[in-house]
């Protein structure tokens, strides 16, 4: 596990594009992939799966096997919100699912995200959200979300908003 880099823009968009074909993920520009590489988390076929939070193992580059953003939101001290995180494009590639590697990245996220002090995690999905129930992620309503990324969501979507306390 270790933090994305500009240079693993190319293998974020070879990584997430199945799960944009098949509805799973929204598109999201190549430009964005490098731009926020270090909003990202990623486990590539270099590293360990279950190494820890900013562990770097492996050669920036190679083939990834997932990934999971976090993009931080600041505390809004006018409507009494605290600092929260957004995961998004959370994807493992589909010959690593069910070996750990989601729950790999969940870990890590969860440990940057307390590193950084966030109050919540929040995330939204449009399949059944199995994984961030098991780390403890509750349904939740888009009001009580970061307004910046609530009224970003697609409604056609339909996705299940979860978050989690930290």
């Amino acid at each position: 596990m270790r933090s994305a880099r500009e240079e693993d823009a190319a293998a974020l968009v070879a990584l997430s594009q199945p799960f944009v074909r098949s509805g799973a993920l929204r598109e999201r520009p190549a430009s964005l992939y490098s731009v926020h590489a270090a909003d990202f988390l990623v486990a590539d076929a270099g590293g360990d799966a279950g190494a820890g939070a900013g562990a770097d193992v492996s050669v920036p580059g190679g083939p990834l096997e997932g990934c999971v953003g976090l993009r931080v939101h600041p505390a809004d001290p006018a409507t009494g919100r605290g600092a929260a995180g957004v995961l998004y494009n959370f994807c493992v590639a589909g010959h690593k699912q069910g070996r750990g590697v989601g729950a790999g990245l969940m870990r890590a996220a969860l440990a940057v995200a307390r590193a950084k002090s966030l109050g919540a995690l929040f995330t939204a999905t449009t399949g059944g959200g199995d994984l961030f129930l098991r780390y403890g992620f509750v349904p939740t309503a888009a009001r009580v979300a970061p307004p910046a990324w609530a009224n970003s969501l697609d409604p056609r979507r339909n996705a299940l908003i979860l978050a989690r306390s930290l």
